[in-house]
């Protein structure tokens, strides 16, 4: 009896899974069928290649150049500062703290909190001290305030690839006389390349795509930035000034400006996830 009752309980929530799996793969499919719908026929060169022009968000000429540049440096720059913070974070945690279980339980329901907060709420806060200090909106208070936010997001992610080093590996280490900093960046990070390549990923991902958190700190133009101190555009937000807009054409274009955005997301997962496998294929060999 109770071997046909597990039975029967395993074919339900197999079917229970199989029902889940199915709802979000359809959900996925109908956003990545209806944007590719609307946006690949407004989509050509000359809106890639070109700038906002005078009436553009009223159906006027020019692309969306600015915001696709703006949110490379905007990712591209949050990622680098949360990579330089994530990495000796986590390796601290699992190296330094190996022995220290309740204190690094504390230290990542911390991160967990921090990790739930929204993004509107580091943006708010970034804004509130830029008011404090007097500063205005840049693309270099767009980057803190992204790698603040993705911050907790990457060491978790790093956090739970370390842990899955051998207790083995840093019991020898220690045995043979070797500091724990060589073992947390000769074993522990080395070991852990495919998950840290995987949280880069990650993190990457939720940073191109916010528009919460540079919403108040970044600011929107149609130009390029040169330099740090200037204002910079996104995808995120001209997606969304595009779509208030009652004019079906600069609707269209905001659709064109997703596709976009999903086909640098794509790209990057594509990168990252070759990239674990090439060094998960190394490490097995």
């Amino acid at each position: 009896m109770k071997n046909q009752r597990r039975k029967a309980e395993e074919k339900i929530f197999i079917q229970i899974m199989r029902i889940a799996c199915g709802i979000i793969m359809l959900v996925m499919g109908l956003i990545i069928i209806t944007i590719l719908k609307k946006g690949i026929p407004a989509l050509n060169w000359k809106i890639l290649t070109s700038v906002p022009k005078g009436g553009f968000y009223f159906g006027g000429e020019g692309g969306i150049l600015n915001a696709i540049i703006g949110s490379l440096y905007l990712a591209v720059g949050a990622t680098l500062i949360a990579f330089v913070i994530s990495t000796p974070t986590s390796l601290f945690l699992n190296v330094h703290l190996k022995k220290y279980f309740k204190l690094q339980n504390a230290i990542r329901l911390f991160i967990d909190v921090l990790w739930g907060v929204p993004s509107v709420v580091y943006g708010a806060f970034a804004f509130s001290v830029m008011i404090y200090f007097g500063l205005r909106a840049s693309l270099l208070a767009g980057i803190l305030t992204v790698s603040i936010f993705i911050s907790p997001i990457m060491i978790r992610s790093m956090d739970e690839s370390l842990k899955t080093v051998p207790l083995n590996l840093y019991e020898a280490a220690l045995s043979l006389g070797s500091t724990k900093f060589e073992i947390a960046y000769k074993i522990f990070f080395k070991k852990g390349i495919p998950g840290i390549a995987t949280a880069i990923l990650l993190s990457f991902g939720r940073a191109i795509g916010d528009a919460a958190s540079v919403l108040f700190t970044t600011g929107f133009t149609d130009n390029i930035p040169k330099s740090l101190t200037q204002p910079a555009a996104t995808l995120p937000l001209s997606i969304f000034f595009q779509l208030s807009s009652p004019i079906p054409e600069v609707q269209d274009r905001a659709y064109a400006a997703a596709v976009v955005l999903t086909i640098i997301i794509l790209l990057i997962s594509i990168t990252g996830r070759t990239i674990s496998q090439k060094f998960t294929k190394n490490d097995i060999k």
